[in-house]
Formats: structure tokens, sequence, C-alpha cells
């Protein structure tokens, strides 16, 4: 068996190992990276890029089926074949870039093909043929689709995921998405724009990355309005019958819910590729998950780190590529590991209306320190223009210092809004010194200015002893 000796074993080669391959190199040390493939990234293959591509469409044909609303009328038809075509054509292009570098780091030797799997604390095999001695180990496996029961039986010709959606060579005729995160909520509503007939279902009352409970409540009747969605499904059933797949579920009001469907897309989540691990034994939380430092991506104390969708914490591309720099860094000097800070949590659904999350979980506020301000995007100037007038945008800021913390928000390109609150937090403004920034008008902004100046009166007001707290804390 041929012996590789490095400084930093990375496996993986999507955004975290790459970037880790970087950091560690810049930090002087020797490093390879392992994976079997397909590579080019998640975001580039079947994430980010592929999504946002089947989305474009979906609004072009939205805008176009809108139009009326706007005095003018337009005429349209949707050709799935090409619809497809450009996602892979333009998918592939991004792609493209990724696989050109991931081919010059193989032909230097600097990325070995194959499955690794730790054999001891410092061994990676790679294969049957290559050992990868190393000094120090990042894990950057990422993450798989999960499949729950109900669908797993499914042939796989009826059954699909994120990584098979976007090789359809036509759109078809109707389909059954199963999850109302992110993936499910954005497929979902492209699918059904495009002219697919599409049923949703989720379960627990989920809607996206939305916490806030009182936005949960707007976004579920906001796209329930548009979408046959059941944000709470019940007893999930599904068995193939005459080519297509029958489901049967209960939905909240308890009634028996039944339809034949010629796809099912699974969006239920994804598990951590965690087998590289083999038999080494590391720190794991309650969950049974490797218990890691998110400013040193280290695993307790030992010479492994891990970076990217595998670490399941900050499942996002910026995020992936930040572990990755951090951990390759500590790879690369450990013993001597340093604490990097991290950047303002920032979460973006390109649905419509779009969400999207900033700064501290609104579940681990409480009313006694917190305070909130808000906005109702109904009422909303510009967005009354735009004829995109729905949603609400909620800010939250510490009570005493004034201190700005994040938001929650669905509306009108709310991808730009939350930026300027993520950049606003983590350069921890007070809502005093956000509300001196300059506003344009007419503008979407002119919404997060009433939303702060909402939250500036509510941080002066005292809470009395015993009121009952109306935006933070159980039963809210």
């Amino acid at each position: 068996m041929r012996e590789i000796q490095v400084d930093v074993a990375i496996l993986g080669a999507g955004t975290a190992g790459l970037t880790a391959r970087r950091a560690a190199e810049k930090a002087g040390a020797s490093a390879v990276l392992i994976d079997p493939g397909p590579l080019g990234t998640t975001c580039a293959r079947v994430g980010c890029m592929p999504s946002k591509l089947l989305i474009a469409a979906a609004e072009a044909a939205h805008s176009a089926a809108g139009a009326h609303r706007f005095g003018v009328d337009a005429r349209y038809t949707v050709d799935g074949r090409r619809v497809m075509s450009r996602v892979q054509e333009l998918r592939d292009f991004f792609t493209g870039f990724v696989l050109e570098s991931s081919a010059e780091l193989e032909a230097r030797g600097l990325l070995l093909r194959g499955a690794g799997r730790l054999v001891d604390a410092h061994t990676v095999r790679v294969g049957e043929e290559v050992e990868v001695k190393a000094r120090a180990i990042v894990l950057a496996t990422g993450s798989t689709p999960t499949i729950p029961p109900p669908f797993a039986s499914l042939p796989r010709e009826l059954l699909m995921t994120n990584e098979e959606v976007f090789e359809l060579e036509d759109l078809p005729e109707s389909v059954f998405v199963v999850g109302a995160g992110v993936i499910g909520l954005e497929l979902g509503q492209a699918l059904h724009r495009l002219g697919v007939r599409v049923q949703l279902v989720g379960r627990g009352g989920q809607v996206g990355v939305l916490r806030d409970p009182k936005l949960v409540q707007l976004g579920a009747s906001l796209f329930a309005e548009e979408l046959d969605v059941h944000f709470d499904a019940q007893a999930l059933e599904a068995e193939e019958e005459d080519g297509q797949v029958r489901v049967r579920f209960i939905g909240r009001d308890g009634r028996l819910q039944s339809g034949r469907f010629a796809r099912v897309l699974v969006a239920a989540g994804r598990r951590p590729n965690l087998a590289a691990l083999g038999a080494v034994e590391v720190p794991r939380d309650a969950r049974g998950l490797p218990r890691f430092d998110p400013t040193t991506m280290q695993l307790g104390d030992t010479h492994l780190f891990i970076a990217g969708d595998v670490n399941n914490d900050r499942t996002l591309l910026h995020e992936a590529a930040d572990e990755g720099r951090i951990a390759g860094e500590n790879a690369a000097r450990w013993p001597e590991v340093h604490c990097h800070p991290r950047r303002a949590p920032l979460a973006v659904m390109f649905t419509d209306p779009q969400i999207a999350v900033v700064g501290e979980p609104f579940d681990q506020m409480g009313c006694d320190t917190h305070r909130v301000g808000a906005v109702d995007f109904s009422r909303q100037g510009r967005a009354r223009v735009m004829g995109m007038n729905r949603g609400a945008l909620r800010v939250y800021g510490r009570a005493g210092t004034g201190e700005l913390l994040g938001a929650e928000m669905i509306g009108p390109h709310m991808e730009h809004l939350a930026h300027l609150l993520a950049w606003a937090v983590q350069q921890r403004m007070t809502v005093a010194q956000a509300l001196e920034m300059p506003f344009y008008h007419p503008v979407l902004e002119e919404g997060l200015r009433t939303a702060l100046q909402d939250l500036h009166h509510n941080l002066r007001m005292a809470r009395k002893p015993g009121e009952p707290c109306a935006e933070f804390g159980p039963g809210t």
C-alpha cells in the first residue's frame, strides 16, 4: 500500500474542504484533499445555483401571469424541456470552474479520488491502495439527503431529492413535495409556478427557517394562498400505483388526504456524512454529533477539525467557506489553535415572498431583556407600487443597551434588507445608530426604518412586574 505523508489531510473537496486546503497551504502546511466524487461542490451542482436557475424561470412565468394587475396583458407558455435545458447548461457553467481547479489539484497530487476513512487517529485510508499519514485532519465530508421511511421503498425513478431534480429532461406533470424547509418550499413553489401540479407537506408546523411564532403563522397563511400545502401532516403513507405514487396523509384538520403524483421530491432534511471517522472516537453532543468549538472548528482538544455541512450547524455556503478557512488554518498550526470570531448569522430563502433570518435566534430571547419592533408590508408604499405588498418584518433589540440583535422577515426582496441588518448586527450598532443612517424614498428600506422606529420606542418602555410577555418567552 502506497503511503503519503502530509501535515494536513482534508476529507471532502466541497466548499469547506477546498477552502481548508487553501488556508492550510497559506499557513505553511502541506495538505491533500480526499474525495470520492462527484466533485463540483453541493452548491454549484445540486444546491444554491441550479435551484436559483429554476426559481428564475418560475419568476418569469409568475410575472407574466400577474402582469394584468398593472394593465398589461401577457400571454406565455412554459416549455419544460427548455426550462430544464437552461438550468443544466448554466449549472454546468458554474460547476465547470470548480471542476477545472479540482482537475488541476488532482494533476499535482493534491487531490486523491476515493472514499477516505480514518483507520487510526492519524491515518486515512483511501480505497485499498493508499494511506495518508497526517499530523492533523479536517473532516469536511458534507451531508446526504434523508429519505423518510414512507418513501424509502419507492422505485428510484419515482423518487427525487435535490440531487436528482435538476437532471430532469422535462418538467413532470405532478410532484408531491415532502418537507417545508428551504429546499421544499423553494422548489415546490417554483415547480408550481411552472405549471406542475404540486402538493407540499411538512411536519410540526415548520415554515422554512422562521422561528418567530407570529411570522410562522403569517408565512403559513401566505404560502397557503398559492400552494396546496399542509405544514403539519401526520401519518404519511406512499406506495407505487400504476407507475405513479399514491400518497395518503392526515392534515391538521384531521381529514384524510389522498392523491396520485408522477414524482415525489423528498426535501426532509440531510444527515451528516460521518462514516469517514471510522472507529476513531471523538467527543459528541447529546444528539450523537461531533462536539466542536465553532470559533476553532476543533473537536474537543484533539488534532481533528470539522467544517461545512457535516457539522450540522450553519449549513450554508458562506458559513462552510468560513469554517473551512478556520479549520484549515488551525489544522496547519495545531497544537497552536486560534479562536476566530464568526460573522453575524444570515440565512435567506428565495421563495416569494422571500424569507430571511438575521442575528440572534428568536427562541433564545426573553421578554425581560429584549424588545421587538415590526412593520407590515401590506401597507408599505414601495411594496404596493410593485404589487408585492405581502409580509412583515420584526427586528429585535436588547433592553437597556439598545443594541440591535437580529430580525426575522417574510416579504418582498428580503435578501437585501437582511444584508443591511446583518452588517448592522455585526457592527454592534444600536437601534438609534441604525436610525441615523440615510433612507431614500420611495424604497423598501423605508419599511425597515418603520420597524426600527417601532423598536426604538419599545426599548424605552419598561415591562411592569408580572405583566404578561407579549413578544417573547413561553407560550408566545
